[in-house]
């Protein structure tokens, strides 16, 4: 195809969308992966709670990541339906609804952080409780913490597909980035639906998942680098895309 199809406006966009896209790839971890690896021991209230304790500023830092990666979804999204509401409005609203549904679900669960950090900050009103009831709460709110990061990938799965039937009938992104997102959303799903309703087998679907997962990536590159090439459609029109 030829970059004519691409108006200024949308070219602001898909590199706006691939830098915002990149910020939450490189936050996102840090409180959804590194920081429960590191503090949260299963099944061992005393030793989770002591590495809380030890380091409160790592589970902060978990929490600022949450909040930040999900504020910054937020302009992400907007960014995308500038790009795509010109391709199909229906599907680029879909899409918006379904990406903005869980950031208050993700807010609002980093409450049971600050509770476990409450549980554990030796504050005088906790008196009443003996310590291993404390770190057994402590370790019950990040456990819930982690539920509600399963519910909130429901809606990070189903955003997925809107997006990826724009991608495909945008004629200006290669079709198969489409088809990538789609196994990633269907890889969140499954893993989401496996978490809550046959946890016996959580293990080893998300060993699964994290790898088809991996299909949401490539769009971010995509946006970042070939979106920075991209120029209106009254500049160099016959170009190809590629170069």
């Amino acid at each position: 195809m030829t970059i004519g199809t691409i108006s200024e406006s949308q070219c602001k966009a898909a590199r706006v969308a691939g830098i915002l896209y990149l910020l939450i790839a490189i936050t996102a971890p840090i409180g959804l992966m590194y920081v429960p690896g590191k503090l949260i021991v299963a099944g061992n209230a005393t030793t989770t709670a002591d590495n809380i304790r030890a380091s409160e500023w790592l589970l902060r830092l978990g929490m600022g990541s949450e909040l930040f990666h999900q504020i910054v979804g937020i302009f992400l999204v907007l960014a995308l339906y500038r790009l795509f509401k010109a391709v199909n409005e229906r599907h680029a609203l879909q899409m918006v609804i379904l990406s903005l549904t869980p950031v208050p679900i993700v807010l609002l669960n980093v409450l049971n952080d600050i509770a476990a950090l409450l549980l554990v900050s030796g504050a005088d009103f906790l008196t009443v409780f003996e310590k291993g009831q404390l770190d057994a709460m402590a370790l019950l709110f990040l456990r819930l913490h982690s539920q509600g990061i399963v519910v909130a990938s429901i809606f990070w799965g189903l955003w997925l597909f809107p997006f990826a039937m724009l991608v495909i009938r945008s004629g200006f992104i290669p079709r198969v980035l489409g088809v990538l997102m789609m196994i990633a959303g269907s890889a969140y799903l499954v893993y989401a639906f496996t978490a809550l309703l046959l946890p016996q087998y959580r293990a080893v679907v998300g060993q699964i998942a994290l790898v088809l997962e991996i299909g949401e990536l490539p769009i971010i590159f995509w946006l970042l680098i070939w979106g920075t090439r991209l120029r209106p459609s009254g500049a160099s029109a016959a170009e190809p895309a590629g170069g």
